[in-house]
């Protein structure tokens, strides 16, 4: 929400609970942009932020949230630009007044010219600021619309509109990784059914011999996919730990090239579990394109198997 009246705060503006007493109502943050200069030469911009500040989103990556006046946390990219690291300090000039911050942290954010503090330090640099925008958390079921209609109805000078709907995007990529996966494992499916195929043919002669000695079908088949599942496991074996070789070593090269800094729990997601079902899926996929190709020449009489010696 944008645009408070006069004299509203984080904890004032709580008196919108009124409006709608059935509603649980949260000011999770207030937030100013403020440009600033850097050593009296470069300008970029901040962003101060008061109440609860542990829904905005940031990820913490090395150091800590500013927790007093004069802290600030900026990003990989502002400190590889400007050749600044944690703890350093920098000297920032607003309206005329020049003031010391320090930089206690780095947060994992794209922008090159963002600084992040929060209240106490504003109002070293820009005394007497107030806040251009609120954000505010709902309980879960909340009528949302009726909540926006409750706050424009209560003071028109406010000006109330929903959040973006992360869950519909985070839907829609969760789909497209799904079809991207379900796309490759049906080229590998292919790739093991043309390969079983070619194999029959090359192999009819032993497999009319298996047959005139005894074998039933359903011991063709079972010989042939558990053969294809084992050279499954086998690529299992060998694709999966090449597959965490490199995402370790191509996703900090990637954020590197970004001008980036990912924290670790973005590079260690193959847990056992994870990996043993990736085992699985592998000699299942060999096994299911290996089950056709089996069945059709386990049906073979043994005199077409035979019939070209």
């Amino acid at each position: 929400m944008g645009a408070a009246p006069a004299g509203w705060g984080v904890e004032e503006i709580g008196r919108l609970d009124r409006l709608a007493s059935a509603l649980r109502f949260t000011a999770e943050a207030a937030e100013q942009a403020w440009p600033h200069r850097l050593g009296g030469t470069e300008t970029f911009l901040a962003r101060f932020y008061r109440g609860d500040t542990t829904s905005l989103g940031y990820e913490m990556v090395d150091g800590h949230w500013p927790a007093g006046p004069g802290e600030v946390v900026v990003s990989e990219r502002f400190l590889r630009q400007r050749g600044f690291t944690v703890g350093e300090t920098l000297t920032v000039d607003a309206d005329g007044r020049q003031q010391t911050v320090r930089i206690v942290g780095k947060v994992l954010m794209n922008s090159a010219n963002m600084v992040l503090s929060n209240w106490e330090t504003l109002a070293l640099v820009a005394p007497g600021t107030r806040a251009t925008s609120y954000e505010v958390g709902l309980g879960r079921g909340t009528d949302t619309s009726a909540f926006l209609t409750a706050v424009k109805a209560g003071d028109p000078g406010l000006d109330a509109v929903p959040a973006n709907d992360a869950d519909s995007f985070i839907a829609v990529m969760f789909g497209i990784v799904t079809v991207l996966t379900l796309m490759l494992g049906t080229v590998a499916a292919l790739g093991v059914f043309n390969t079983v195929v070619l194999n029959t043919r090359e192999r009819r002669r032993d497999l009319g011999m298996l047959k005139s000695i005894g074998m039933t079908p359903r011991q063709v088949v079972l010989m042939m996919v558990l053969s294809m599942a084992a050279l499954g496991a086998a690529g299992s074996l060998l694709g999966i730990p090449l597959g965490v070789v490199m995402h370790r070593l191509a996703l900090p090269a990637i954020a590197h090239a970004a001008q980036l800094v990912i924290p670790d729990r973005m590079l260690h997601i193959y847990h056992p579990p994870v990996l043993a079902l990736l085992a699985l899926a592998g000699i299942g996929i060999a096994a299911f394109g290996a089950f056709l190709p089996a069945r059709s020449v386990a049906r073979l009489t043994i005199a077409e198997a035979l019939h070209n010696e």
